[in-house]
């Protein structure tokens, strides 16, 4: 992507790129209906349009089609944008347009939500899109929460659910070359080496037992059963089986 100069049939080399000033003054030309001056500000936004897709050239999508979709965010963020506000116009159209990605992205993902959480997803979005177009800044999670009046645990998980699946190997910082990835950052606190350890030691306990004290263990505490329906299938008195059952739990409290 980042070496493509024809994107969805424009020439990105070609792109111009338009002043704040100018910018304002054809939003309030497009916003009192002028199609000539709402033309020419898209063709001079296509550069920010440009800049956001470079952030998802990680995802292996069609550069064409991110162009395309955020060409929608872009379009979507001229008619709601308010000049009024003390805004730059970049720094409003730069989340629409990454938001329209998103979207995008998560409608055609394998990853899969339920129904219900994509209901709340949607809405979510269309009301920060609101709340951007009122205050021109992104709104926080308690404004939206408020705005749709539900819980903010529910929107913290529908937001969730409009997050970008991150690669574990995906780089994170670099420093003279040497790349620290996510998977670097995560630690796995079940398969440690003392658990491994652990479980060697006692699997190699469990094998000095004789073939009954494994098999009354095993019914025991892996298949639920009580002393009572052991001492029924193996043919001996609940006591015994309470006594096999301690002698086995201290050989192996022993050997370990």
């Amino acid at each position: 992507m980042l070496g493509k100069v024809e994107i969805a049939g424009v020439n990105t080399s070609a792109l111009k790129a338009l002043k704040n000033e100018e910018s304002m003054e054809l939003l309030r030309r497009a916003h009192a209906g002028d199609q000539s001056a709402r033309s020419r500000l898209i063709e001079g936004n296509l550069r920010l349009v440009l800049s956001v897709i470079q952030r998802f050239a990680s995802r292996g999508e069609n550069a064409d089609d991110l162009f395309q979709v955020g060409c929608v965010g872009l379009i979507k963020a001229i008619d709601n944008f308010d000049t009024s506000q003390p805004v730059k116009f970049s720094t409003y159209g730069v989340p629409m347009i990454v938001g329209e990605i998103r979207r995008y992205l998560r409608d055609n993902s394998s990853i899969r939500v339920s129904r219900s959480l994509r209901d709340t997803a949607y809405k979510v979005l269309q009301a920060r899109e609101r709340l951007m177009a009122d205050g021109q800044r992104e709104p926080t999670v308690e404004q939206i929460a408020k705005e749709l009046d539900i819980p903010r645990e529910e929107i913290v998980f529908a937001l969730d659910a409009m997050s970008d699946p991150v690669s574990l190997y995906e780089p994170v910082y670099s420093d003279a070359g040497d790349n620290l990835c996510v998977m670097d950052q995560i630690r796995d606190t079940k398969n440690t080496e003392e658990d491994w350890t652990n479980r060697i030691a006692l699997k190699d306990a469990l094998k000095r037992l004789n073939e009954r004290e494994r098999r009354i263990l095993s019914m025991r505490f892996y298949e639920g059963k009580t002393q009572m329906e052991v001492s029924g299938e193996v043919g001996i008195s609940q006591a015994q089986v309470s006594r096999l059952e301690k002698g086995a739990i201290n050989a192996i409290r022993k050997n370990l």
